[in-house]
């Protein structure tokens, strides 16, 4: 779209090529003056936002729409000569991209500080991935892209996975007491921290569709002290096998009549049956069949009286609750509309920033409501 056109209207639309965009804005660099009658087309993929003169003032889904502005051909441009022929009737429009961003790397650049109930203190490094998607693009515009004219998920990735990160440190600490217990508790971590990110994530229009955690490990001195104890519980397992095999080969041997050579073979055929029968019963348990993925739904929940609305409403037809976010009180989760000082649910001041939470015994900075210091492991 170019800047000097002074008599055709405008076509916008936008691809992405590379496939890592999240939100382009048209045009790229500066402003634009669209004008009234210009012609706006989006995918299914993704979602448009309309700013006229420094404000949302509309979102759009798929199908084409046309825009109306106050830019007139030829007349704008002779009304701004006191502006050097330049119209102060800006506007743009923002591509949102709707699709599943897979594959987004998360972990430790150094390590966390954990206390352990048996070590001490343990430095701890995670590795892991994550899948989000872009559920309000108003809201995402608003509070991360900004005014950028290329907003890519390399942007956004470093600050979520300090978000990530941290939200790791504080889980474990309350989940686990010992490292020890780490390996079997693998999906049930993954789990729990991916629904706390969730509200994470929403402050910002995003949805966390899956989180996985890779791998979790202590320095190689801890790790030799894992190995160690595993060693040590299979040796006392096999002791109690064969104490109890033994034991019933003597309680045989002492009943029957027959001799010792009989009873000593018939033991060692039970002890081979022992050994058979946990692969017999595997083969014979069937793995419950997959169930098919849902079909996409066309209608959801309003957030307010979770009554179900169409995809695309802006209203929710019961209580009247705004859909499109533009803000969100960081208190309650209220929606909040452009200009609003204080939230209408809880009463709170909505303009004001949240501050960085300052670790008492290592004065390292964390989340505003971080638990645990990833420098030090201390609880707050």
């Amino acid at each position: 779209m170019g800047t000097d056109n002074l008599i055709f209207l405008e076509l916008l639309e936008w691809f992405d090529d590379t496939g890592q965009e999240l939100v382009h804005r048209l045009p790229e660099k500066g402003s634009g003056e669209i004008k009234f009658g210009a012609q706006l087309i989006v995918r299914e993929s993704q979602a448009a936002v309309f700013f006229y003169q420094g404000k949302a003032v509309g979102a759009f889904g798929p199908g084409r729409h046309t825009l109306k502005t106050a830019n007139i051909p030829i007349l704008t441009k002779i009304a701004s000569l006191p502006w050097a022929m330049e119209s102060p009737l800006k506007a743009e429009v923002f591509f949102a991209n709707l699709k599943t961003f897979t594959n987004l790397k998360w972990g430790t650049r150094d390590p966390v500080a954990f206390k352990d109930k048996d070590l001490g203190l343990v430095r701890l490094r995670a590795f892991g991935v994550f899948n989000l998607k872009i559920v309000q693009p108003v809201l995402f515009i608003n509070t991360l892209a900004g005014t950028q004219g290329i907003y890519t998920s390399a942007d956004v990735s470093d600050y979520l996975n300090q978000v990530v990160v941290s939200r790791f440190n504080d889980y474990i600490g309350e989940q686990l007491s010992s490292i020890f217990d780490l390996p079997e508790h693998y999906d049930e971590l993954g789990k729990g921290l991916a629904q706390r990110l969730r509200e994470d994530f929403s402050a910002f229009g995003l949805n966390l569709t899956h989180l996985y955690i890779n791998a979790v490990t202590p320095p190689p001195e801890v790790q030799q002290a894992i190995d160690d104890k595993s060693r040590l519980g299979l040796f006392d397992d096999m002791n109690k096998l064969m104490q109890m095999k033994t034991a019933m080969a003597m309680e045989k041997i002492a009943e029957s009549p027959q001799g010792i050579a009989s009873d000593g073979a018939q033991a060692g055929l039970g002890l081979g049956l022992g050994m058979m029968l946990p692969g017999i019963f595997t083969q014979q348990m069937p793995f419950p069949a997959t169930q098919p993925a849902d079909q996409t739904a066309l209608t959801t929940a309003c957030p307010e009286c979770r009554n179900q609305i169409p995809l695309d409403a802006k209203f929710c037809p019961q209580c009247g609750h705004q859909q499109v976010i533009f803000a969100r009180c960081e208190y309650c989760g209220k929606n909040i509309t452009p200009g609003t000082k204080f939230c209408p649910r809880c009463g709170r001041q909505v303009v004001e920033k949240t501050k960085e939470k300052v670790c008492r015994n290592c004065g390292t900075k964390n989340l505003p409501d971080s638990i645990f210091c990833n420098q030090c492991g201390e609880k707050y």
